[in-house]
């Protein structure tokens, strides 16, 4: 079965993902920021799942050779790396540009746009050698080139991340290396709830329309997963669509749908989430 590495993956769409390719009985190496987290996860899933197909370490995406680390110690466990996610992400506050402090502005580009790269750098350098692979990098809002205001910096890096995505698919054309996007849409993840901790009337104007066009975590990436495991050439992964959203949209006054209902947003926090 396939060797999978996902960065990001202690929470999120990256942890759902993780659970996903475990179901299907691959091997999966997860990876996180904090150790203390990444060991927490590791024993979480192995209360579900084989330990001998679960292992993980610490590794912030910004540093590469934290990212060449991680290549090394997945390598060294499972021999090939079949599938490498880069999904690590950030989210900056919602605000105009220049309301935004440097440390928000660095951390969207360094996460979103250069740990895409680094990664990406990485996993093809090793599967070129190794002769075969498939790179998956995540693309969020604004990769298709839509605006939010507020999320100007987020958009930004996403959008860069498609072209980059694309890029790079055309590099390796001709080798046994595909790559391509993941556009998994809107997920009821922590990426979207953490930007309006501490802004309790902000968040109930939005949430009506984050249940109209969200989805749940676990809808999403094992639809991801399944075309993963299928995929054979570069292009892009996409579960959201305009015709799925029409069809929400039309359908929400008569379906009540409450993605958030467990949401507490009153306590405000860093900004910060997947990686």
């Amino acid at each position: 079965m396939p060797n999978i590495v996902i960065t990001g993956s202690t929470c999120g769409i990256g942890l759902g993902l993780a659970r996903g390719f475990l179901q299907r009985g691959s091997s999966v190496f997860v990876s996180g920021r904090e150790g203390e987290t990444v060991t927490s996860i590791e024993a979480s899933l192995a209360r579900e799942f084989d330990l001998a197909r679960i292992c993980g370490i610490p590794c912030n995406v910004r540093d590469p050779e934290q990212i060449e680390e991680l290549w090394s110690r997945a390598a060294a466990r499972y021999g090939t790396i079949d599938i490498w996610v880069n999904n690590a992400g950030f989210a900056n506050h919602p605000a105009p540009v220049w309301e935004l402090d440097p440390a928000q502005v660095h951390g969207t580009i360094e996460t979103n746009l250069m740990g895409v790269v680094y990664g990406s750098q990485t996993a093809a350098r090793g599967m070129l050698a190794q002769g075969r692979g498939a790179i998956y990098n995540m693309e969020g809002m604004g990769g298709d080139g839509r605006m939010h205001n507020g999320l100007t910096m987020y958009g930004t890096s996403k959008y860069a991340v498609h072209y980059f995505t694309l890029a790079l698919a055309k590099e390796l054309e001709g080798t046994r290396v595909i790559v391509a996007s993941l556009r998994p849409g809107m997920v009821a993840t922590d990426m979207i709830i953490e930007p309006y901790r501490g802004k309790p009337e902000e968040w109930q104007r939005v949430k009506r329309i984050f249940n109209i066009i969200a989805e749940r975590p676990e809808v999403v990436t094992t639809w991801l997963v399944e075309r993963m495991l299928s995929n054979e050439k570069s292009g892009i992964l996409s579960y959201s669509s305009t015709w799925k959203l029409m069809l929400r949209a039309l359908a929400a006054p008569f379906t009540r749908r409450e993605l958030f209902d467990d949401v507490e947003i009153s306590e405000p926090d860093d900004g910060t989430s997947g990686s």
